[in-house]
């Protein structure tokens, strides 16, 4: 499974910051072959209170509370690894719809995002905000 590093910062220590924790997160689970999701941190509500910390469970998919957030750290494999098969007039296997507003970043690697008209090419640095709309991601290779 990968090593995906969590540094928090929080807190005040006669007066200063510090980094509570440092180390690699313990709740990545693999839902499929090859693709792992790990929550990272999340908000019980906006505005978030930031002298509040709470361990993230070892959880599947946890839903995102109302009013608060989730950061997720995911490892999208490719299309066959996932025994995903494209049928050419049909919807992406794939296609889900979030009731979230998500922020992408694209850290390794080439995928398509895929929406119900159109797909683009998303390569490292590039940024989506996905909207709580219907959406696949597709890797080929």
């Amino acid at each position: 499974m990968n090593n995906i590093p969590r540094r928090i910062v929080t807190g005040i220590k006669d007066g200063k910051s510090v980094i509570t924790e440092d180390q690699q997160v313990e709740n990545a689970v693999e839902h499929f072959p090859g693709l792992i999701i790990s929550d990272i941190w999340n908000t019980q509500k906006t505005p978030a209170t930031l002298d509040f910390e709470k361990r993230i469970p070892n959880t599947g998919f946890p839903q995102t509370p109302k009013n608060g957030t989730y950061f997720r750290y995911v490892v999208i494999p490719p299309d066959k690894d996932l025994g995903v098969e494209l049928k050419k007039g049909e919807p992406h296997p794939m296609m889900h719809k979030t009731l979230t507003l998500d922020y992408i970043i694209i850290l390794s690697g080439e995928l398509h995002l895929i929406m119900d008209e159109g797909e683009t090419l998303l390569r490292p640095g590039d940024i989506v905000i996905q909207r709580g709309t219907n959406h696949a991601f597709n890797w080929l290779f």
